[in-house]
């Protein structure tokens, strides 16, 4: 069970997440305004935030911006908003991952509950969990902590760009369709077109370039899909 503070200035997405989040045994705590949520945040740390990018008085790249001056919460963007510099602007700030309006609540918990396991991890993985780690030369996946390695440096990830990045390395040298990406990142009944899995796919090659220039193991095959090249 976690307390999660939600953000949103529209009362029907407050009271549908919020019931989602219910049944699921969080404890949520829900606000209008970016303002409202930053004292709570302040005074009482919630375990995860959920938050919409466009509200009055404060929004949420306001209360991205606040938040990470003090701290490390794990925080999900709710948008509606099409621009990707907007996307790409609160990524650098140090959001952990985007959900798109209009989504599904399942995705939405399958998001939470990602970031919720990658906060509470402890820094040494059991056996167990050790099996799950995904090693291809010099790319190092942990699921469980949703950490990404590459070259002993850090990648950051959101939680969609983890999971297509994982599926394509399962498989090295193996080529994924944008359908088969589409599925291992994205709920089965929400709809996402070619384009979006090119943007993610985009992004995750600048990040790992960021770390390495050379980077090139992920491979575009045009009109076919993409694979993982193991170094």
């Amino acid at each position: 069970m976690a307390t999660i503070a939600l953000v949103d200035d529209d009362e029907n997405i407050l009271t549908s997440i919020s019931m989602a989040l219910e049944s699921e045994g969080h404890i949520v705590k829900t606000f209008e305004d970016g303002a409202a949520a930053l004292d709570y945040i302040n005074a009482t740390p919630p375990d995860l935030i959920v938050s919409d990018i466009k509200m009055p008085t404060m929004d949420g790249m306001e209360l991205l911006r606040r938040v990470r001056q003090t701290s490390n919460l794990p925080l999900i963007f709710l948008t509606s908003k099409d621009e990707e510099i907007d996307e790409v602007l609160g990524l650098t700030m140090g959001a952990d991952d985007y959900v798109k309006k209009p989504f599904s609540q399942r995705l939405l918990m399958q998001r939470v509950k990602t970031l919720l396991r990658r906060a509470q991890a402890d820094e040494t993985p059991s056996a167990e969990e050790e099996k799950k780690i995904l090693r291809r030369g010099n790319l190092v996946l942990d699921p469980m902590r949703h950490s990404c390695l590459w070259k002993d440096q850090p990648v950051i990830l959101t939680v969609t760009e983890f999971l297509i990045l994982h599926a394509l390395a399962q498989r090295p040298g193996f080529v994924k369709s944008r359908d088969q990406l589409m599925d291992a990142a994205y709920d089965d009944q929400v709809y996402v077109d070619d384009r979006t899995i090119d943007s993610h796919i985009k992004r995750v090659r600048k990040k790992f370039r960021v770390v390495d220039k050379e980077f090139s193991s992920v491979e575009t095959l045009y009109g076919v899909g993409y694979k993982y090249k193991e170094d």
